[in-house]
């Protein structure tokens, strides 16, 4: 029987030990592989994904960016950098189609983020954007990480229904969390956590799996229906369903 003054104090981690920052990983899947980023080989193809679609940036700290010297050289310092780590998705014939990363990587808390997505128009919306989610998660959850986040601004909708989505629960509103490019930001936040991952595995392998996809590659159940049973609360600002 657990001691009562024990659990005044929060229940006991047992066997827990930090796990491994990200690293030079690579995780391959059927419709997408991420890879981390490289300026040089990813930075013309990520150009190429990019062009015409300069809303993409509206809600990221950074650009758009006005020509390639520029889109490279701030590609070249997030190569460099380790937290956030950010990685390359490439599609099935190695083309780059977005990148994203890890970040706020916390192995003593067992708390890592993803963010910084950027998918281009040809990856939004497809099984690729959906797996790269499902790849990073799971090597989030199985290399020992305990709680996976999501942050967003709270006015991006499109963010916050593909947290919820992907299983991750609502954990509310910071108001006033930072003034990104002369604006006011409230950050919108989500997590899973490790004992929710099994169920989260689970859904998202029935997705992905190729009978769950017509000839014509539509959907036959939805995704957020298979999360839906995981998820510790939803988000208030989305519609029932959603």
């Amino acid at each position: 029987m657990s001691d009562p003054e024990d659990m005044r104090l929060g229940q006991r981690v047992a066997r827990f030990r930090p796990p491994p920052c990200p690293g030079a990983l690579t995780l391959a899947g059927h419709f997408v592989t991420v890879v981390p980023l490289v300026a040089e080989a990813h930075g013309p193809g990520l150009r190429a994904a990019y062009a015409g679609a300069d809303h993409l940036w509206d809600y990221l700290p950074y650009g758009p960016f006005p020509d390639q010297v520029e889109f490279d050289a701030w590609l070249a310092d997030r190569e460099a950098d380790t937290d956030p780590k950010f990685f390359a998705y490439l599609d099935t014939a190695g083309t780059p189609v977005g990148m994203g990363s890890f970040l706020r990587i916390a192995p003593g808390a067992g708390s890592i983020e993803v963010g910084h997505l950027n998918f281009s128009p040809s990856m939004q919306r497809s099984p690729a954007a959906t797996e790269a989610m499902y790849l990073m998660m799971r090597w989030a959850f199985e290399a020992g990480y305990r709680r996976y986040e999501w942050k967003c601004n709270a006015l991006n909708l499109g963010s916050r229904r593909a947290a919820q989505r992907l299983g991750l629960s609502y954990e509310g509103v910071f108001r006033q969390a930072a003034v990104i490019k002369g604006r006011n930001r409230d950050t919108a936040w989500f997590a899973a956590i490790d004992k929710e991952w099994p169920d989260l595995r689970r859904a998202f392998e029935s997705w992905l799996a190729p009978g769950n996809f017509g000839a014509d590659g539509s959907q036959k159940r939805r995704l957020s229906d298979l999360t839906a049973p995981v998820l510790a609360l939803r988000d208030p600002a989305l519609p029932p369903g959603r």
